[in-house]
Parts: structure tokens; C-alpha cells; sequence
């Protein structure tokens, strides 16, 4: 679905006749919040182990992870490409925003459905570690 609103924008032109940012300044707060999303993610994708998966997947003996990265946020991975998102929507126009809020849709759908999985999976540890940690962004979400 995302995919084909994607390509419906770029066939209706929603994204062309839009200058890029010549700001330096915008451009290296982009670049920052970039690298410090994707930063974020493969820290959690190298954390989390051989418990990885793609989204909704799910594993033979699995462990629930709670620590690194996890500590601050229940799905830091997806936390990690949003942040690198708006970075890029800084960095090269805020119309980059549309992606961002198209993924973050997405991403909400897969953790819920991801919630409810670890919730059968670790009746005991997982609604705790739910009460005590943010879905997606530390102390607020």
C-alpha cells in the first residue's frame, strides 16, 4: 500500500518544481539527525542478535530484549529510520516528510501487531517491560 501511494505522489508531480535546501546550516542538522537515526538502528539491529526478524516475523525460542537500546524504546529500530527520515526531509525539503509520515504508519501497524505476538509470547515479562518503556519515542510515545 505504501508503495503505491508513493507512486501515486511521484505520478501526480507532488514532488517536482520543489528546490532543494541550499541552507548549510539545515543541511548539516539533516545530516546529523540522519546519521544519529541510523546510528540508533543498527545499534539496536547488532543489540537485539539473532532475535532480528523482519517485521511480524516470528522465532524458535525466542528472548525477550530489553536492555541497550531497548531500554529506552520498545521498537528502537523503527525509532532509528524515522529519526533518519525527518533528518532527510531537514536536510533536502520538508515534502520528505510525506515518506516519513507514510512509514510511521507503517511502522505503527507493525508494532502493535508485533506487541500483541510478545504479549503470547512472554505473558509474564512483557506487559511490565510494556508499562515501563515508550513505544517509539523515550518518555513521550
Amino acid at each position: 500500500m505504501l508503495i503505491v501511494v508513493v507512486i501515486v505522489l511521484v505520478r501526480l508531480g507532488a514532488f517536482r518544481g520543489h528546490s532543494h535546501n541550499t541552507d548549510p546550516w539545515r543541511t548539516g542538522v539533516g545530516l546529523g539527525l540522519f546519521a544519529l537515526g541510523l546510528g540508533f538502528a543498527i545499534w539496536a539491529r547488532i543489540h537485539i542478535g539473532r532475535n532480528w526478524g523482519s517485521p511480524m516475523s516470528q522465532k524458535n525460542e525466542p528472548e525477550l530484549v530489553t536492555s541497550g537500546p531497548y531500554r529506552l524504546v520498545r521498537h528502537p529500530i523503527y525509532s532509528g529510520i524515522l529519526v533518519a527520515g525527518v533528518g532527510t526531509a531537514v536536510a533536502l525539503g520538508w515534502l520528505w516528510l510525506t515518506a516519513v509520515v507514510l512509514g510511521g504508519i507503517y511502522f505503527l501497524y507493525s508494532a502493535t501487531v508485533e506487541e500483541r505476538y510478545l504479549t503470547e509470547q512472554f505473558p509474564d515479562d512483557y506487559p511490565a517491560y510494556k508499562r515501563s518503556t515508550k513505544m517509539l519515542v523515550p518518555f513521550i510515545f
